[in-house]
């Protein structure tokens, strides 16, 4: 009986179900300059997760153009709707199953790179934070996001955690120390840390996807300032001169 109230009780304060939601978070190292990284991480993510969630500021034309790669193989291997090249990233679910399956309608992934505390390394620790939990109505929960209606979509590839509890912590409710693995997946882990950490790399360009240009831009940016400053610094040296 205890256990279950927990359970409850756990399901309406989602935040305390893991030492109150404090969770330190792992380094993603994220990085939109990496073409081929961004490249796997969006073949990942329209494989395993845009069945559920959208993109709804990007469009198909966009990721060809950013990534780097032909419009066919775009529509050849990155679109499982009717879409068209210049159509934004939606899924074919509808927002009713949706809330019917999972008790509340996948959100748009969009901007969960720069929305979350701690952006990329939020989704990086969310996506490596799942673990086997029996009373979810999913059989999953995660300790980045307690409560989460999100089912382990990468189980196969991660394979399946479990929670080893903090000793001495109250009963009613248990504080995860550290997750273990309890069965494996067909990725390595050092394989599955590369995998998300593609997937992350997709949804930080997907957040800002200027960002490519920008930080590219950037260095040739502070170079022509360095050169402007010692041009300037000429210039005044050659008018004060003869003021000295």
């Amino acid at each position: 009986m205890t256990k279950r109230l927990a359970a409850f009780l756990l399901a309406l304060l989602p935040g305390l179900a893991f030492a109150a939601g404090d969770v330190k978070l792992l380094e993603s190292n994220a990085s939109v300059n990496n073409i081929a990284s961004l490249q796997r991480g969006a073949a990942m993510y329209m494989s395993y997760c845009s069945g559920c969630h959208a993109l709804g500021f990007q469009r198909y034309s966009r990721i060809a153009k950013d990534l780097e790669l032909p419009e066919e193989l775009v529509m050849d291997k990155l679109v499982f709707t009717d879409a068209k090249i210049g159509d934004h990233v939606k899924v074919a679910m509808d927002p009713a199953d949706g809330q019917a399956w999972f008790g509340k309608t996948p959100p748009d992934l969009s901007l969960v790179a720069r929305s979350k505390p701690g952006g990329p390394d939020w989704v990086y620790t969310f996506l490596k934070s799942f673990y086997v939990d029996e009373t979810r109505p999913a059989g999953w929960n995660n300790t980045v996001l307690p409560g989460s209606s999100m089912p382990h979509v990468l189980w196969e590839l991660q394979g399946s955690q479990r929670p080893i509890y903090q000793e001495g912590a109250a009963e009613a409710l248990p504080v995860i120390e550290r997750l273990e693995m309890a069965s494996p997946g067909s990725m390595s882990a050092q394989e599955y840390d590369a995998a998300i950490r593609d997937l992350t790399n997709f949804l930080t360009y997907v957040g800002e996807p200027a960002a490519i240009k920008r930080t590219s831009m950037g260095v040739w940016v502070i170079l022509f300032l360095a050169a402007f400053t010692f041009l300037a610094w000429l210039l005044k040296h050659e008018y004060w001169r003869d003021v000295h």
